[in-house]
């Protein structure tokens, strides 16, 4: 089992339970956190947007270009920001620890 942390924007700790492969989004949303993933995962939007705690960080896989291109259209980004849809879960992972943005900016919705 991979443990993660999910910490709210009104700073509430939700604590979650995932099996190696599972996408930090699906494991975010079964959780009731605020990912709406609108894509579904297919990496076309930035509603599955987290900011990744700074000591956790450097233990993800670089970014693609496609996904930095999604965070630029995501609201209140910083630079641990990822798309959760793109974060699968190993057990180098166990114990990670990701914040939920204060809001989204969907781009799907005119």
């Amino acid at each position: 089992m991979i443990h993660v942390t999910f910490v709210t924007t009104d700073g509430a700790r939700v604590e979650a339970q995932a099996e190696a492969g599972q996408p930090l989004l699906e494991v975010g949303q079964a959780a009731g956190m605020a990912l709406e993933g609108t894509c579904e995962g297919q990496m076309a939007c930035s509603t599955c947007h987290v900011i990744v705690a700074r000591a956790w960080f450097a233990q993800l896989p670089a970014a693609s270009n496609d996904e930095e291109d999604l965070l630029d259209l995501a609201a209140g980004v910083t630079a641990t920001s990822r798309l959760s849809c793109q974060i699968v879960l190993t057990d180098v992972l166990d114990g990670l620890e990701v914040k939920i943005p204060g809001f989204s900016n969907d781009m799907q919705v005119g």
